[in-house]
């Protein structure tokens, strides 16, 4: 399974389609909000996407829960869960919903880290990064039960690349 994963956007559609076009090989392309475009707009299409505080139109599902590859994926944006302030209560959403990995945005700071064999990534911001980081994105990967996330730069310059096994 091979997922691209980005987030607050903020009305640059044109990365939108620049990232997903760079990326045809994954399986599934997702945005955890603040796009700030329509729901139904081109560059959107075929893409899990949620709503985030900037996203106006109501369309936009505040979660997306699907499975793929065995693996159930959890989408929010975060600011419902207050992310800004702590991961917790997303952990226990996650939990609650039996997520195997959690994609979020809205602190616009780029992370991830496997808590309780649950995935959490935070693909950054492709507009406007905090925390001294770049516009980023990432490429998520579960491979023999191991997850692989590589975060690049808008430009396609990798930042890092983690590895996190699970634990049986």
């Amino acid at each position: 399974m091979k997922l691209l994963v980005m987030s607050d956007t903020h009305g640059n559609a044109e990365v939108i389609k620049q990232v997903s076009e760079r990326h045809k090989d994954v399986d599934t392309v997702i945005h955890c909000g603040d796009s700030e475009l329509a729901f139904d707009h081109e560059y959107l299409e075929n893409t899990k996407r949620v709503r985030g505080n900037c996203d106006r139109d109501s369309r936009f599902p505040n979660e997306e829960l699907f499975s793929l590859s065995g693996k159930k994926i959890f989408v929010t944006h975060g600011h419902l869960f207050n992310v800004k302030s702590s991961t917790m209560n997303l952990f226990y959403r996650a939990k609650e919903v039996e997520a195997d990995a959690v994609f979020f945005g809205h602190s616009h700071v780029l992370g991830c880290e496997l808590l309780d064999n649950v995935l959490f990534v935070n693909p950054g911001s492709l507009l406007i990064p905090r925390g001294n980081n770049d516009k980023s994105y990432t490429i998520v990967e579960f491979v023999n039960d191991e997850w692989y996330v590589t975060a690049y730069t808008a430009e396609r310059n990798e930042i890092f690349k983690k590895r996190f096994q699970l634990i049986k």
